[in-house]
This record gives C-alpha cells, sequence and structure tokens, in this order.
C-alpha cells in the first residue's frame, strides 16, 4: 500500500512539474534587434542582433563568448529556437553560472553530439539525454525548453521531454547565458527566446 501511495505522489508530482512548464506566461527577452535586457561583450565580433535572430560567430582567434541576461533568476523555464551553422558547433544555455549547461551541439570532449545533456565542469555529462537523435533537426530550427527548478533541470526538445537531472552543485540565483564555445570555428543562430520566472 505504501509503495502504491508514493508511486501515485511522484507521478502527481511530477504532472505538476510537467503542467507547470507547459502553462507559464512566457515573456520575450530577445527583441529581435538590439541588445537590451543583454550584457553586450566588450568589443564584441562575436553576436549580431537582427531580423528577429540572434546570431554568433567566432571570432578570428577563437577566444569564444558568453551572452548574458542582466537580469538574473531563481526558478524559471527559458526557451529558445536554435539552427546549427557552420562549422562544429559547441554551444549551450548556462543556468545562474557558467558551472552549469544544457548542452547544444558537439562535445568538445566526447567528439559527438550531446544536445539537451548536462555538461557540469569535473562531472563532464552525469546524463544523457534520451531520443534527442529522432527529434533534432540539424538543417532547421529546433526549440529547446529548459526548467530550472531548484537543482533540478527538465529539458524538452521540439516539444517532447528529453532530459531530467538533479544536480548536486545548483546555485540559487543567477543570470542565463548563451555560448559560443572557445577554440572553435563555428556559428549557431538563436530565435524566440522566451522566459518565465516560477
Amino acid at each position: 500500500m505504501r509503495s502504491k501511495l508514493l508511486a501515485f505522489t511522484i507521478a502527481f508530482m511530477m504532472s505538476g512539474l510537467l503542467v507547470q512548464a507547459q502553462n507559464v506566461k512566457m515573456k520575450k527577452i530577445f527583441d529581435g534587434k538590439s541588445f537590451r535586457g543583454w550584457v553586450e561583450p566588450d568589443n564584441n565580433i562575436w553576436w549580431k542582433a537582427e531580423n528577429g535572430v540572434l546570431s554568433a560567430k567566432s571570432g578570428p582567434e577563437r577566444k569564444g563568448s558568453i551572452l548574458w541576461t542582466e537580469k538574473p533568476y531563481e526558478d524559471f523555464i527559458v526557451q529558445a529556437d536554435f539552427k546549427f551553422g557552420e562549422g562544429t558547433v559547441d554551444s549551450g544555455i548556462f543556468l545562474r553560472t557558467d558551472k552549469q549547461q544544457i548542452q547544444i551541439g558537439i562535445s568538445g570532449s566526447l567528439k559527438r553530439d550531446m544536445t539537451c545533456s548536462p555538461y557540469i565542469p569535473g562531472k563532464g555529462y552525469p546524463v544523457e539525454a534520451e531520443g534527442v537523435k529522432e527529434l533534432l533537426k540539424h538543417n532547421d530550427w529546433n526549440t529547446m525548453k529548459v526548467q530550472a527548478k531548484g537543482s533540478v533541470y527538465t529539458v524538452w526538445l521540439n516539444e517532447q521531454k528529453v532530459m531530467t537531472y538533479t544536480s548536486d552543485n545548483a546555485i540559487e540565483k543567477g543570470p542565463i547565458g548563451l555560448q559560443l564555445h572557445p577554440k572553435n570555428e563555428m556559428s549557431i543562430s538563436f530565435r524566440n527566446i522566451k522566459v518565465a520566472s516560477l
């Protein structure tokens, strides 16, 4: 009886999280033409905002760059469309810090696509997202939704849930970042970037 009650409670809580992720009101944090609401890097040669698209491309020295939101967030959902560009695309969405990331593209360490999987320095990829190979479109736009609720990260790719991970070193509050990985020749584009605080 206890095991049935526990199973029901867990299922109820998980369904509640899913409903919450689907029903919250998302707010645009990219206006499609400027870096308003973002911390544009000094001497920016990497990021461009125009025609509804935020694009990133490696510079000649391949130093990489992170574009951070001005606003810090606690519990939140971030959603963005992304499209692979040229080269070896190694990007991701940082969650409150550059030590907690959801990967987009090729892992530099594993040399294979790890889109939607969490990368944690010192831990590598503690879990791997499921079903991504079948869902991911390499030549078209994809939609990634990431929920960060406390230390629990949940990821959807093209409306399908693909990963849940509980981090043991998540921080409570911080900005959201988009990554252009150093040491790579690459480009990537984002659009329809939205956030909801939970």
